[in-house]
């Protein structure tokens, strides 16, 4: 059962209105669960200009605001809901929790007290309030330094992680960052930017990537397929070809290159090996060191390693490249 009726304290404050006033703060504000109206429609019915109408809203505002004593306790109640968030609240969080049937005469409600201030919704956040000075810059300041967070580290982070960071409750934390559009969650509530396909996925690029990087192993195409939904295997299997996040490590096998994988044919990662040992190796530690970085047989290794236009084998048997492909 909610606390207060606000349908009937709203429409008890504006009862000491004229008619003209009801219906104008009626409407824009959408008593009895209607949509709200502009000032533009307001007045087109009225047959004035809607800078007459805002004039009219504000001095039926006004007459209320020096009438609202006996409600004193319904403000101190909304005060108490920014207490425990440091005095911003997210919009739709706040209207929820303050009722679930009269959201646009709390809404009303909540515009009247002066120490109250509505930020409305924009590219960068969601709508919110604050309740004390000050308290917008420090939200700004916060968003900020978390998206600077989650660029440095380069993954989803936990809401714990981010905590870490902040001396801010777990709950006004959460509240103030989730304000923001800059920033998502994803399917466990991990949060990221919003442009990363971890958190916003756009096709079937992302959504790959996403699969891969949930499975944290490699797989052949076909799997990965059938891990997103309506999608078409040739589709997914070109998707991975063109797009250099993919690795492919095997027969239609495709790994995530930030996984350490490395682009290019067998011959082109044993070639990599000797670069980065700089000596000649065993057949053994050439396999083993390849299998790091393929899913292929031994034969097919032992085969790349036989062709003479690329390696060569000294006394003991050990290979190394021609210094003409080096």
């Amino acid at each position: 059962m909610e606390e207060f009726d606000f349908k009937t304290i709203a429409n008890d404050l504006i009862s000491k209105l004229n008619s003209k006033e009801k219906e104008v703060i009626s409407r824009r504000f959408g008593f009895g669960g209607k949509e709200k109206e502009t000032l533009e429609a307001i007045g087109k019915d009225f047959g004035v200009s809607r800078e007459r109408i805002r004039q009219i809203q504000e001095t039926a505002v006004k007459k209320i605001q020096q009438n609202f004593g006996e409600y004193k306790n319904v403000f101190e109640f909304f005060e108490k809901k920014f207490e425990d968030f440091e005095g911003v609240r997210k919009e739709i969080n706040l209207l929820s929790e303050l009722t679930e049937k009269a959201k646009n005469e709390a809404f009303f409600l909540l515009s009247l007290w002066p120490s109250f201030e509505r930020f409305p919704e924009n590219k960068e956040t969601f709508a919110f309030w604050v309740s004390k000075k000050g308290a917008k810059e420090k939200l700004e300041k916060l968003i900020e330094k978390v998206i600077s967070i989650l660029e440095e580290k380069k993954r989803t982070l936990s809401l714990e992680e981010i905590s870490s960071y902040f001396s801010l409750k777990m709950e006004t934390l959460r509240e103030w960052i989730e304000i923001s559009k800059k920033i998502g969650k994803d399917k466990k509530g991990f949060y990221g930017l919003k442009k990363w396909p971890e958190i916003t996925p756009r096709g079937v690029r992302d959504k790959a990537y996403l699969v891969l990087k949930e499975i944290g192993r490699p797989l052949h195409f076909s799997e990965v397929a059938k891990f997103i939904e309506n999608a078409n295997v040739h589709t997914v299997h070109n998707e991975l070809i063109k797009d250099p996040k993919f690795v492919l490590i095997g027969r239609g096998i495709y790994a995530l290159a930030e996984w350490g994988y490395e682009k290019g044919q067998v011959k082109d990662i044993i070639l990599k090996i000797f670069k980065e040992e700089k000596r000649p190796l065993t057949k053994e530690e050439i396999i083993e060191k390849v299998l790091k970085q393929r899913m292929v047989k031994k034969s097919t290794i032992l085969t790349n390693l036989s062709d003479k236009k690329y390696f060569l084998r000294d006394n003991e048997g050990r290979y190394y490249p021609k210094a003409e492909v080096v």
